[in-house]
């Protein structure tokens, strides 16, 4: 007997030989969900609102005697995608997965993070409006942590940021900038160029306390990630700067760079879910 389904404005029809059945294909047009997931709707203290995703844990606690964390920006357009790949696989399932996202359904929010992953730069060239990376970070570390501090047993020695393009600029900042507020940074296609390198010297006032042992990265690591595709100035200087921390690793810094091969600077966000989770995961202190 021969089966054949059409498809038509909803309804499955069941043709065979003995005639034709039509089934129903969709019963509502209910949005379809992640398992696992709840969202926050928090303001920073100059009142500008985020979505916050949170991607539970699952399971008893580790023996660490808390979960690990990894914060996540552009969370609209990654936050999905990670989630999915923790819960698939055993070694990852106790993670919480933090997004910081913005209202609407855009998966990028061109002017937000613009201002919020950027340094303060000249009146003449603030367009689109920037300056607001210290602000995320007193928004992450006063009021993001804490809540999810309160909500969920967290593994304080196991906090993690990542960021991608101007978010993976933002990562470099803040380990730079506030070292002791992430345990593992991972910046994918960071855009190191933007205003005149202005991450040098930061980079270099880090690099001298670590050398002066002011600031402790013992158990402090920093994955780099490039697109093969990316521009050849992309590439050198994320490569660059590995070569320039490298030295650091006499004082327990563990940096890396990567190239993903045959992808270029959007589409490498959806090839390192894998990578970004291995990085922040599977590190051990004790």
């Amino acid at each position: 007997m021969s089966v054949v389904f059409i498809i038509r404005g909803g309804l499955i029809a069941l043709l065979c030989c003995t005639g034709l059945v039509a089934l129903n294909a969709s019963a509502s047009d209910a949005p379809v969900t992640l398992s696992g997931t709840k969202e926050w709707r928090l303001t920073n203290a100059e009142g500008h609102p985020y979505r916050i995703m949170i991607s539970e844990p699952e399971g008893e606690l580790p023996y660490t005697g808390g979960y690990p964390v990894l914060y996540v920006l552009d969370a609209n357009a990654y936050f999905a995608s990670l989630h999915e790949a923790k819960r698939a696989q055993k070694a990852y399932r106790k993670a919480i997965i933090v997004g910081i996202g913005y209202p609407g359904d855009k998966p990028l929010n061109f002017l937000r993070r613009s201002y919020d992953f950027s340094p303060p730069v000249p009146e003449d060239r603030n367009d689109p409006p920037q300056g607001g990376q210290d602000q995320l970070l007193d928004f992450i570390e006063r009021t993001l942590m804490p809540k999810v501090a309160k909500h969920y047993t967290v593994d304080e020695d196991q906090q993690s940021l990542y960021g991608h393009s101007f978010g993976g600029m933002f990562a470099v900042y803040a380990l730079f900038s506030r070292p002791e507020l992430f345990d593992h940074i991972v910046s994918a296609s960071p855009s190191l160029w933007w205003h005149d390198h202005y991450l040098l010297p930061p980079e270099r006032r880090f690099t001298k306390q670590v050398m002066d042992r002011t600031i402790d990265v013992t158990h402090t690591s920093l994955a780099l990630i490039v697109a093969e595709r990316d521009s050849p100035q992309e590439v050198q200087n994320t490569v660059a700067l590995q070569k320039r921390l490298q030295p650091l690793s006499a004082h327990g810094l563990r940096s890396s760079v990567t190239v993903i091969e045959d992808e270029d600077h959007m589409s490498v966000p959806f090839r390192i879910e894998n990578l970004v989770l291995r990085e922040v995961l599977t590190a051990r202190r004790r």
